[in-house]
């Protein structure tokens, strides 16, 4: 749920206590206040932004688009967290039955190993509960940093992001129109867990693709329905997988 991402932090200084008065260390810590546990031990410079100051900024500037939240994930006790929205209001149309939906997806961490991070693209619709794959369109990251003056302009950047999501084009081209070449199979599968692999490849079997959208959807079923939603390496692969389909196609019909 949305408001479990919204927990309140305190920055706290960290104090040497073997001197009488105690000296600051050019470290703080960064609390969770409702359950008082340490997220992380960051220099002094480092700049929180809270996951509820971006979330105040995003969801005004979503609204007007009627955007939808379909996922607000945390990991790591609340270190890091990922929102997503979807524009329904806006399809692109690929073949029968295969529609894409504009994505901006936000993402913010207070352990300092996720920028403030805004992306937008334009993500195939798997079903009514899930989605992820497709393509990039823009995307932003700031730096969490007392110096970094962008922190202070985070509703321009989300603005710039939605307006890239809705300026979508013939992207997916290249992948319906590409014969697809057997050996990018097994790499598709080489990139999933080793666990998954029988399943992978019986549903490979089945479903028998043909060209690279075809691999490509064959790749998101998956991702979106037999990986674990909370679990961070699906996020991770999920990134990796339209890059790696679209070279691969690029490659084959540059041949």
């Amino acid at each position: 749920m949305l408001t479990d991402t919204l927990f309140p932090v305190k920055e706290v200084p960290a104090i040497e206590n073997h001197t009488k008065h105690g000296l600051e260390t050019g470290y703080k810590f960064i609390i969770r206040e409702d359950t008082n546990e340490i997220l992380s031990c960051m220099t002094s410079e480092y700049k929180v932004v809270s996951n509820k100051e971006l979330i105040d900024t995003a969801v005004p500037l979503l609204k007007p688009h009627k955007a939808e939240l379909i996922e607000s994930v945390t990991f790591g006790q609340g270190t890091k967290s990922v929102w997503k929205w979807r524009i329904p209001g806006v399809e692109i149309k690929i073949a029968d039955g295969d529609v894409l939906n504009p994505e901006v997806i936000l993402k913010n961490s207070y352990d300092g190993t996720l920028q403030v991070h805004v992306l937008a693209g334009a993500f195939r619709l798997v079903c009514s509960n899930g989605l992820v794959i497709g393509v990039t369109l823009g995307q932003t990251n700031f730096k969490h940093n007392i110096n970094n003056k962008n922190l202070d302009n985070l509703e321009e950047a989300i603005e710039t992001t939605i307006t890239h999501s809705l300026n979508v084009g013939d992207k997916f081209e290249l992948l319906s129109d590409t014969q697809l070449d057997e050996k990018h199979i097994v790499k598709l599968v080489e990139m999933f867990p080793f666990q998954m692999s029988e399943f992978l490849v019986e549903y490979l079997i089945a479903k028998s693709p043909k060209n690279y959208w075809d691999l490509l959807n064959c790749a998101t079923y998956l991702s979106t329905h037999k990986m674990k939603r909370q679990y961070q390496s699906t996020h991770s692969l999920e990134k990796k997988i339209f890059p790696s389909v679209t070279k691969w196609a690029k490659a084959v019909a540059k041949a």
